[in-house]
């Protein structure tokens, strides 16, 4: 069997992987279950086993997962016990664990300068500078993510007990929301306290929905968001000093740059390919010769 190169990418929900030969090609890809290392490690090893034999089996050879170099860009890479826990575990002949966001930032800039922002449940921000990474906020719902879904989700809810005590104009927005609650704060309250990030997320399409009617209430979020945005990506550009592609990410990424300020807005432009092209990059480029992949 020749070079091959395995690309993971392992999150919350599911794992993905592609198989590029030794020319840098991608001919098989494999799909499994959640690999979430910090959770539940044994599982996750056993899902991002899966999605390497799959992708093998998808490009019409035997499995043989010893025989070839891997880059994981997995979710809670910065957790020292769990990389460490799962490094010793796998089953490739080498592998590099790196965060999803530098596979996400490899496969939307290739290996140029630039940036990406990254706006889903969470946010964070990634920067290449004349080789260097750098990471900007993403540190997590309680003390971060400053426009993210969670943090939309949470003002809208804010917004609805607002606008039921009468301290700001009470809304079509507002009243869904509220609806969702038997118009009962108590419930408001109560969801809110044990909600995780997601939980909030679950209101953000509405938030942009009824931003798109004109409802006031959820520009005013909306604006917040993007403001919130804006002052993260003047951060981000002071690193990069504007230089390369600016791209943002994520499931928030195509519903955010109207909002935007016009200094970002005219830089955006669209990644190159996903995050599973870069892992593959990233394992082709650190173990191979090839000189870029091709999808």
């Amino acid at each position: 069997m020749g070079d091959y190169f395995i690309g993971i990418d392992g999150g919350g929900t599911s794992c993905r992987a592609a198989l590029a030969n030794g020319a840098g090609e991608i001919i098989g890809r494999g799909k499994s279950g959640a690999s979430n290392i910090l959770t539940d490690p044994d599982t996750a090893l056993k899902h991002i086993t899966e999605a390497a034999r799959f992708a093998f089996e998808n490009a019409g050879l035997i499995p043989d997962l010893a025989s070839v170099a891997a880059t994981l860009g997995l979710a809670g890479n910065n957790v020292g016990d769990a990389v460490s826990y799962v490094q010793g575990r796998l089953p490739f002949k080498k592998a590099d664990i790196v965060s999803d966001g530098v596979i996400a930032l490899q496969g939307a800039i290739g290996d140029d300068d630039g940036a990406i922002g990254i706006v889903g449940t969470g946010t964070v921000y990634i920067t290449r500078h004349e080789g260097v990474l750098r990471s900007v906020a993403g540190w997590g719902f309680q003390v971060s993510d400053l426009g993210s879904g969670a943090r939309l989700g949470q003002l809208a809810l804010q917004e609805s007990l607002l606008a039921y005590d009468r301290i700001h104009p009470m809304t079509e927005f507002s009243k869904a929301i509220l609806a969702e609650f038997g118009n009962n704060p108590e419930n408001v309250v109560d969801f809110a306290r044990l909600a995780r990030p997601g939980d909030f997320g679950r209101y953000t399409p509405r938030v942009f929905e009824f931003a798109g009617r004109g409802d006031e209430a959820a520009i005013r979020i909306v604006k917040t968001g993007a403001s919130d945005i804006d002052q993260a990506l003047d951060a981000v550009n002071a690193i990069t000093r504007g230089k390369g592609r600016l791209c943002l990410l994520g499931g928030l990424a195509p519903l955010y740059p109207q909002y935007l300020a016009e200094r970002h807005r005219s830089r955006l432009s669209e990644p190159l390919a996903d995050a599973l092209t870069g892992a593959v990059a990233l394992a082709v480029k650190t173990h191979g010769h090839a000189a870029e992949v091709r999808v």
